[in-house]
């Protein structure tokens, strides 16, 4: 059985960080595009980052360029978002999927096979 845990989340003030991981069992995600996603309340999932496992180079929303930095362990099976300088709007769920039919980041979650469950992060203000 696939399976994507994330772990990480949880309550900071703004301009502290967290760092979400994002473990994979059930096969290996070594040859499989990762993903960042996130979903605030009232709001459609939206690209956070993303890392491709042909080059290792990575892909930012504007709006969490040079404040979150994606980075994968092939080893672990287990991806890593780094998340400096958080806002109150950076407030979501946040997802972790696997677009393993591709070869490089796809921005949009139609394109993703696997998700995990999703973890929560609050930022208060």
């Amino acid at each position: 059985q696939v399976q994507l845990v994330e772990s990480g989340g949880g309550l900071v003030q703004a301009g502290g960080s967290l760092r979400l991981s994002c473990a994979a069992s059930g096969r290996s995600f070594s040859r499989c595009a990762m993903g960042w996603f996130r979903q605030a309340l009232g709001k459609e999932r939206e690209f956070v980052a993303g890392i491709s496992w042909v080059t290792g180079g990575t892909s930012y929303a504007d709006s969490v360029k040079g404040r979150f930095t994606m980075s994968r362990d092939n080893a672990k099976n287990t991806v890593y978002l780094q998340m400096n300088s958080l806002k109150p709007e950076d407030t979501a769920v946040y997802y972790c999927a696997a677009d393993c039919r591709g070869l490089f980041v796809d921005r949009s979650w139609t394109r993703y096979d696997y998700w995990g469950q999703g973890t929560q992060v609050t930022v208060s203000s």
